[in-house]
């Protein structure tokens, strides 16, 4: 690695920087701008759910809900890292110069949208009898099938998407 390799790549905010800068794919680059907002904002909405998690059980006996603080860090943190993997993996790519390929970003770009709706269709899966919106409409019959399904699916299709993340990552190499 050169130094000036290591003078643009410091930690994550370098490595979106860096990816931005060294795709050549237009739908990377706009990938990169969408997952670096989305993942600030995931993080800080974990962030501030478990400060109000935190609060709301001060009162509770000591130690029995540690383990509930522990999982929702666990789970923002499963939600996070797949929004911001494609963007680590093409820098890493760049930056040890394995390969200048415009497709791999691209299909990494794609498949970190793919996982962002995934997430979208596994919050209407988990959503609670009393919370679900009006089926009228074009997508009602695709609400009434993801509404039908037990709220303990809702995980399947990220689950499923940051797998087939992997998969294209791995074989694009």
């Amino acid at each position: 690695m050169t130094a000036e390799t290591e003078r643009t790549y410091k930690g994550l905010p370098g490595a979106f920087r860096y990816a931005f800068v060294q795709s050549d794919s237009l739908v990377f680059r706009l990938y990169v701008l969408v997952s670096a907002l989305l993942g600030l904002l995931v993080g800080i909405l974990f962030a501030f759910a478990l400060i109000v998690l935190v609060a709301d059980t001060l009162a509770a006996p000591e130690g029995s809900l540690s383990l509930l603080r522990s999982f929702f860090v666990l789970v923002g943190l499963l939600v996070v890292l797949p929004i911001v993997a494609p963007v680590l993996f093409v820098a890493r790519r760049h930056r040890r110069k394995v390969g200048d390929d415009a497709g791999y970003d691209r299909q990494l770009a794609l498949t970190g949208l793919l996982f962002i709706a995934s997430l979208f269709v596994g919050l209407v899966i988990s959503t609670p009898p009393d919370q679900q919106a009006s089926t009228d409409g074009v997508l009602g019959p695709l609400l009434e099938l993801l509404y039908a399904l037990p709220a303990t699916a809702g995980f399947v299709p990220p689950v499923a998407t940051a797998a087939l993340m992997y998969l294209v990552h791995r074989r694009s190499r």
